[in-house]
């Protein structure tokens, strides 16, 4: 039996109904679309599992990936044998060379060469999540598809966007392509700064933009590029913090002609495609996370057994059980969304952007976080670098590296800044075109219905005068084109919305503190609604005794937000968490009923508070700059709030005698849902403006005494070095891989190819 081949797009059409995440948001998340066919969770099809046991075996036999951390550099004979298992063509449909498997089974490759050595995962995922595969296919002609896509099996692409100025502003973008009538042909200009795959690449997906003109609007555009043309050179490969052995580099293009039928769909609809490509690269990162939270998971536990501490491992010290447990709960937490996700998009029948952004978000932070606990659970053993372990006679455990690796993640692909302003953009568009379906404004109609005001307004929520604008406020701007270039069906949208009281109380809230009033006060509110410990996430400190009589709630004895460690009803009665499996029912997954239930409550209550955030916001993102922080905690709750429901479902998909799944489901619920108490409390109380207006000072200089006493020992430079166009001023340092004796301008041959299949 052979895989079911992926289906090829030809261009990205609209979906016919929205993604689960756009429902959270909109008041009625449906579950339904997270749940799997009948029969249990998917199973791989014969040929994905020999494939995966392939690779597999190649990463345990033939890689050494102490080697490739010392040397900062995957061995020729890595990638080589990477290509000869068809690692490079995973997802590539096999007309075109490829063995055409599953976004699952993509997905788990990720997961394999990730936790062999990252930059095995990130050389796989830059070449067919965001190199030349996956925009052709998307928006490629079938003449650029024969052309190129069986080239795709051997050879290495890249995607070439990020210049020095850009950031998460696209717009900033200075790669000119200067169309030639005579020649039939574009010339590009310019510098990729930070370029996935540009060492090595032999194909380049550039982004440059076409001058307005006769032939029209012009506009960022997609071209392909040969790495060997004649003014492309790589500069010089960059080093990071983590990822030793990323080929990244800094490409220039000088004069390079490119023929007008290597250009990638039409003119200016370069950021379509980007955002197209970048999508599925999104899907990439929830998968990394996952496979760092699994690994993390066996060395805490392998660990934490073994080491002894006053008399007893030290797992069973309360502090470090707290640990561990957050760790195994956010663990299948992160796989139950891949699995979720990873269905959704092989579907195709609903939009996922929004949930391929949220999943990147919410893992790659808590990615960070299990990390960071792992290095705190190995102590002075967790700082120390495996080799240096193994020169002591111990086992090399590389968790300081895996602190290094995962760091990125809230960086690449859009920073979780940046997202949190995209997801919050579009959610509020999404708002008011609901509301517009409807024919009336947003948050108005609980509002007229006499319902009772209640949300209460952050500090921050009304820019003052004299702060000046939030950092990053374009960032809206971004958003809003690209809102425009995204796939969402607002008439069904439209339809989803429900009229919920939070709605209205939300809009009272925000209309009196647009008046300079205090929001007024809510009588009553769901359970779990206005829980307020004031702790700190991370830490897990139980709540001051301060903060639990400012807020009139009582904090749970014991409970700590980030590791959930469960006690009495009493305990947890007020937060709405419920006390336990109800065994008498004979169901394990009895709890997460109300787990689900809180998600769907808890949803109405930030739908509500969107729908009047829209309700005042101009249509171009008008009255939002000081709200970044407070639309980002919005969107953090909706993060938790998919997470526990992509839980419950794998949970109950597995099933298990035992009761294992539904057990970390539950306990991955109640420490979200301790999070996401915090995140609600801080929408009404919270710094945002003594922040904004800390940081004007700062720029100001107010404080620069407090930096004398220290020693800078930065490289003088600008902050942002000027690009300048022209021809390369030193050796290019481009690096070609290929199998001993190969030709250069060999390209693969038939046999290579059916190698593949």
């Amino acid at each position: 039996m052979t895989a079911p081949e992926m289906p090829e797009q030809g261009t990205p059409a609209g979906a016919p109904r929205p993604g689960f995440a756009t429902g959270l948001f909109l008041g009625r998340p449906d579950t339904d679309l997270l749940t799997g066919p009948a029969g249990g969770p998917r199973r791989p099809v014969p040929a994905e599992e020999r494939f995966l046991a392939r690779l597999r075996e190649f990463c345990e036999k033939e890689v050494d990936s102490a080697a490739i951390e010392r040397a900062d550099r995957v061995p020729d004979e890595v990638v080589e044998g990477l290509k000869d298992i068809g690692a490079l063509a995973i997802r590539l449909p096999r007309r075109y060379g490829g063995l055409g498997l599953s976004t699952h089974c993509y997905l788990r490759a990720l997961m394999l060469t990730s936790t062999t050595h990252p930059a095995l995962s990130e050389l796989l995922a830059a070449h067919q999540a965001i190199g030349l595969i996956q925009p052709l296919l998307l928006f490629g002609t079938d003449e650029q598809r024969r052309a190129f896509l069986p080239r795709c099996v051997r050879e290495i692409t890249a995607f070439a966007l990020t210049e020095a100025d850009i950031g998460n502003d696209p717009f900033r973008m200075h790669t000119t392509a200067v169309y030639d009538p005579a020649s039939d042909s574009y010339v590009l200009d310019g510098v990729k700064t930070w370029t996935t795959n540009g060492v090595i690449a032999d194909l380049l997906v550039v982004m440059a933009v076409v001058p307005a003109g006769e032939r029209g609007e012009g506009g960022m555009t997609a071209f392909v590029v040969e790495a060997d043309a004649p003014g492309v050179t790589v500069e010089r490969r960059n080093s990071f913090l983590g990822l030793r052995g990323l080929e990244n580099g800094c490409v220039r293009l000088h004069r390079v002609t490119v023929p007008a039928g290597n250009r990638i769909g039409a003119e200016g609809e370069g950021l379509a495609i980007a955002l197209a490509a970048q999508d599925t690269g999104r899907l990439s990162l929830p998968a990394v996370s996952a496979a760092a939270a699994k690994w993390s998971l066996k060395i805490a536990r392998q660990w934490s057994a073994a080491r002894v501490q006053f008399g007893r491992p030290i797992a069973r010290h309360d502090a470090v059980a707290g640990k561990v447990s957050f760790i195994a709960a956010t663990a299948f937490a992160l796989e139950a969304l891949v699995e979720v996700i990873a269905r959704r998009a092989a579907a195709g029948d609903t939009d996922t952007r929004l949930d391929a952004e949220l999943a990147k978000l919410f893992a790659s932070e808590q990615a960070w976080v299990i990390a960071d606990e792992l290095v705190q659970l190995r102590g002075g053993r967790g700082y120390e670098t495996a080799e240096s372990a193994v020169a002591r006679g111990e086992r090399g455990v590389p968790v300081e590296q895996l602190l290094r690796d995962v760091r990125v993640g809230r960086i690449f692909d859009g920073s979780s800044e940046a997202l949190r302003a995209f997801l919050a953009h579009d959610l509020i568009e999404a708002h008011r075109a609901a509301a517009g379906e409807r024919g009336t404004a947003p948050g108005q109609e609980t509002a007229r219905a006499g319902k009772k005001p209640g949300a209460e307004e952050p500090a921050g929520a009304v820019e003052p005068a004299a702060t000046g604008k939030a950092v990053g406020a374009g960032e809206t701007t971004h958003a809003g084109k690209r809102a425009a270039a995204g796939k969402t069906t607002r008439a069904v949208e439209a339809a989803w919305i429900e009229e919920s009281a939070w709605a209205g109380e939300a809009a009272e809230a925000h209309k009196a503190a647009a008046a300079g009033k205090a929001a007024p006060a809510r009588d009553t509110a769901p359970a779990g609604d206005t829980f307020r410990t004031g702790d700190t996430v991370r830490t897990g400190d139980t709540a001051p005794a301060e903060d639990t009589a400012r807020t009139g709630d009582t904090a749970p004895a014991g409970h700590t937000a980030r590791t959930g460690d469960t006690t009495a009803v009493r305990q947890t009665a007020r937060a709405g968490i419920p006390a336990g499996p109800d065994a008498s029912a004979g169901r394990h997954d009895a709890v997460l009923d109300g787990h689900l239930e809180f998600v769907a409550r808890t949803s109405r209550r930030i739908a509500g508070e969107l729908s009047a955030v829209a309700a005042e916001s101009g249509p171009e993102g008008e009255g939002l700059d000081g709200r970044q922080r407070f639309l980002g905690r919005i969107v953090d709750i909706g993060a938790e709030l998919y997470a526990m429901s992509a839980s419950c479902v794998h949970a109950r998909a597995l099933g298990g005698a035992d009761g294992s799944p539904a057990e970390l489901a539950d306990a991955f619920c109640r420490q979200a849902r301790l999070r996401v108490a915090e995140s609600l409390a801080r929408l009404g109380e919270n710094t945002d403006a003594v922040d904004r207006a800390v940081t004007g000072q700062v720029l100001e200089g107010r404080y620069t005494w407090l930096e004398e006493g220290v020693v800078d020992v930065s490289v003088d430079g600008p902050w942002i070095a000027e690009q300048r166009p022209g021809p390369a001023t030193g050796p290019g340092l481009r690096r070609v891989i290929r199998p001993a004796g190969t030709a250069k301008s060999a390209r693969p041959s038939d046999e290579t190819t059916r190698r593949t299949r």
